[in-house]
């Protein structure tokens, strides 16, 4: 069976790219890959795709497309369309964005995984659209985002199995392409991400890229207001110097995983409050037996649990933060290091490949009785 394996872009070594990982070790045979930008330096390259240099689009040579590659959305569509895969049997995307788009034929199996319906163009459509000015380039982007909006709904079809990567995201792909998709959580490498037996030092951590819908600035607001908390925010993004700066607050900027797991593990707790689909850093903190402050909502209702592993807050808010924080530090003492690796142990590499690949033998077991049945 001739397999294609096709993610949006490789720029960075994020949770979608863990996935990817997983997904790939789990095909067997040769897997050619694609994808629209290709950027991943030499070790994420060896970590993630085992050293392969996937085939890109017409966009990895288009001016400074390293740097603002998001720039060139208009030009996405066209390009996802562009590879020909008809030589395959079976199609793999890994989609957030507009890899599940890509052009198949009625006698291939095309399983999505999909992270997220494209968020610029639906739930975050106005939100993404505010943030551009002036006006005239507003009203030229809300066009845009509407033709793709449309143009994503249509391509939907181009699936024949979707799995979601969270109920959340399930739930996403009914309402935007009423498709019915099958769940499978990502998977945290749990071997990795161990509790130490330190003990914990004085600050939360954040870990994250540092862009717009993740409200690192709302956290940063919210230890403004508590400057006998400290807050350690490893990541790095085009936000990285507008966040709010305080004595109590540290931005150590990218970290390779080995030392952002130490600055994680010796943590009081981790805070996350974007509207995640899933939230796998609030995981890999879980797996070293740290406690976390979340947002009450998207996929963190699913891999946290309240007052056991976690502790909720209800709104996006700097507020809302700082209640969290003081509400955590009246039950912190009651929080097990071993009861939250245990929940963290649920999500697994070895789970996750047994699950993907009883979906892909379904799958083409569904396949081929619709050719009998012709």
């Amino acid at each position: 069976m001739k397999i294609a394996f096709i993610h949006d872009w490789f720029t960075v070594n994020g949770g979608a790219e863990k996935v990817v990982k997983a997904i790939l070790e789990t095909l067997e045979g040769e897997t050619d890959i694609y994808c629209l930008f290709d950027f991943f330096d030499d070790g994420d390259r060896q970590q993630i795709l085992k050293g392969a240099k996937p085939k890109t689009s017409f966009l990895q040579r288009f001016p400074q497309s390293k740097k603002h590659y998001r720039n060139y959305l208009p030009f996405f569509p066209k390009a996802i369309e562009s590879f020909d895969l008809s030589k395959y049997d079976l199609i793999i995307s890994s989609s957030s964005s507009v890899a599940k788009s890509v052009k198949t034929n009625t006698n291939q199996i095309h399983i999505c995984y999909c992270h997220s319906p494209m968020r610029y163009v639906w739930d975050l459509k106005d939100e993404y659209v505010k943030e551009i000015s002036p006006l005239i380039k507003r009203k030229i982007a809300s066009r845009v985002f509407n033709h793709l909006q449309s143009w994503d709904k249509r391509t939907s079809k181009n699936v024949t199995h979707y799995i979601a990567n969270s109920n959340f995201i399930a739930q996403r792909i009914k309402s935007n392409y009423n498709r019915e998709s099958v769940v499978i959580n990502p998977p945290i490498n749990t071997s990795f991400f161990i509790p130490n037996a330190k003990k914990k030092e004085n600050y939360f951590v954040v870990v994250s890229r540092l862009v717009g819908y993740k409200k690192i600035d709302l956290i940063a607001n919210a230890f403004s207001q508590i400057p006998n908390q400290n807050l350690v925010v490893i990541g790095d993004g085009p936000e990285l110097n507008d966040l709010p700066k305080s004595p109590n607050i540290k931005y150590l900027g990218y970290l390779n995983a080995s030392q952002m797991k130490k600055y994680v593990q010796n943590a009081r707790a981790t805070i996350v409050v974007a509207l995640e689909d899933f939230g796998i850093a609030a995981l890999e903190a879980q797996s070293c037996g740290i406690p976390v402050i979340a947002l009450k909502k998207g996929g963190y209702l699913e891999t946290v649990i309240e007052d056991e592993t976690g502790v909720f807050f209800e709104t996006q808010t700097a507020n809302d933060i700082v209640k969290a924080i003081a509400k955590f530090e009246k039950v912190e003492s009651n929080f097990s290091k071993e009861t939250i690796r245990n929940h963290a142990l649920k999500f697994t590499e070895e789970a996750f490949k047994t699950k993907f690949k009883n979906e892909i033998n379904r799958a083409v077991k569904d396949h081929d009785k619709k050719l009998i049945l012709k």
